[in-house]
């Protein structure tokens, strides 16, 4: 047994036995951020004893670690006085993400419980755009001005330091307020004291407008790795801070609704445990309706065929593998352009460096296929007369037809994303499932196209 697990087992023991006086000396030593993690999951009831006896601080940390249904169970579960206590001790970004999640009926309940000064705050970060910076902003930030010295700058943090989100980087701002540069604390802690404030500002920095899209902010995040960036409004006056840890749960909900829309569904907004099974079918089946009249127009273009597959059974026999194959192509092709989209590995003018990399690989990966194919149906037939004695044009056939529709494919899986991204839609919509459809009717048409070519006169 681990020692997060003799903690966790506990903490447990001493709520089961109702000891809250002994649980409550238990967790005075710890800090708050080290034992959230460890108990965040327990069952609620426990959770809600737990609170009755912790402090605000480790109750607000345990709190912004836990699922947003027990959360909601949670505060249902304290009285009033200790719901209000919880969410005016919250942080601002963590408690907006909370309010954001609940009817607004029920959050206009919980923004009367808080104090006239957090109610403010939580109102104008609410009033932003659902997924903007200004949302997800702090305004527990420290600021110094460029005239002090060293010493009085780290004077004033150790004074007013101790409840804000990250240290790591204080701003420098003029008096009235307005943002002049970022400095790292480990500038302070290496100059010499009497040394004045303005002569550590490089002007290296950057800022969000409270406005901006989080996927905005987590791209500046990667490109300058900063653990904070400061948010500030039009006329350069600093109002708020954004961390990297919610940038880490920014890239961790993109990445999880860019891997569902990939799936061929819409993204769920909920985690996938404890989504109403009415909502996840009905994300669910509006891409599979739309993919399963794409399939139809398979049908409908093996129908122009029935002449050729008449007179040239052999052919039936491989059309799941040359259209399948085509569909796999466009499927790799998708998800590999959609995340180096999504990373900036390029941008959409660099759209022909894309096409040019794919024409090479499709035509490579065709080849490779199609000689697997042709070689497949020759060996085949030395010991088998299954596809008669044409079988060189057969094979000829299905290894021509699987570099033409590899290579569709790959180009087709490409493109498509750019061709969204540029009209403004999320790329991702382009999922395997749809590329792999639009790629088996046109790969249909390649494969009996080159047939009718290859074989006419004998089998045709």
């Amino acid at each position: 047994m681990t020692s997060q697990d003799h903690v966790r087992n506990e903490i447990v023991a001493l709520i089961d036995r109702k000891d809250l006086v002994t649980l409550k000396k238990y967790l005075q030593p710890w800090l708050p951020m080290d034992l959230a993690p460890l108990i965040a999951d327990l069952p609620v009831e426990e959770l809600a004893a737990l609170f009755r006896v912790g402090s605000q601080e480790l109750d607000a940390t345990i709190f912004t670690y836990m699922p947003i249904e027990a959360q909601k169970k949670l505060l249902k579960m304290l009285t009033q006085d200790q719901a209000a206590a919880l969410l005016n001790a919250l942080p601002p970004d963590d408690r907006t993400a909370f309010l954001n999640e609940l009817p607004l009926d029920v959050a206009m309940q919980m923004l009367a419980m808080l104090s006239p000064g957090e109610r403010q705050v939580a109102q104008a970060l609410l009033a932003y755009p659902e997924h903007s910076v200004g949302r997800m902003m702090t305004l527990d930030f420290v600021a110094v001005r460029p005239e002090w010295t060293v010493r009085e700058a780290l004077d004033y943090i150790r004074e007013h330091g101790h409840d804000r989100e990250t240290l790591n980087i204080v701003f420098a701002v003029d008096a009235g307020g307005h943002l002049i540069d970022d400095i790292r604390v480990r500038r302070f802690l290496l100059s010499p004291l009497d040394r004045p404030v303005s002569e550590l500002l490089d002007g290296n920095y950057t800022m969000l407008a409270p406005t901006d899209d989080r996927e905005k902010a987590l791209q500046l995040f990667q490109k300058y790795d900063r653990v904070a960036l400061p948010v500030t409004d039009e006329s350069r006056k600093l109002i708020g801070i954004v961390t990297v840890d919610d940038m880490l749960d920014v890239a961790s909900e993109e990445a999880t609704e860019d891997i569902q829309k990939l799936g061929g569904s819409e993204a769920l907004d909920e985690p996938y445990t404890t989504i109403a099974l009415s909502r996840m079918v009905k994300k669910r089946a509006s891409w599979l309706v739309v993919l399963f009249l794409g399939e139809m127009l398979t049908a409908t273009a093996m129908s122009y065929f029935e002449d050729e597959i008449a007179k040239a059974v052999v052919l039936a026999l491989f059309v799941p593998l040359v259209i399948s194959s085509g569909g796999n192509a466009g499927s790799q092709a998708a998800t590999l352009v959609i995340r180096a989209l999504a990373l900036g590995e390029f941008r959409l003018r660099d759209w022909w460096r894309v096409m040019k990399r794919e024409l090479a690989a499709g035509t490579a990966l065709g080849l490779i296929l199609g000689l697997i194919g042709f070689l497949r149906i020759a060996i085949w037939s030395l010991f088998s007369d299954t596809y008669g004695p044409h079988w060189p044009l057969v094979a000829s056939t299905v290894g021509l037809s699987l570099v033409g529709i590899v290579l569709w494919g790959s180009l087709m899986g490409s493109m498509l994303p750019l061709v969204l991204k540029r009209l403004g839609l999320d790329p991702a919509t382009s999922s395997a499932p749809f590329v792999a459809t639009l790629v088996d009717v046109t790969g249909l048409i390649i494969y009996f196209s080159v047939a009718y070519l290859i074989m006419r006169g004998t089998l045709l």
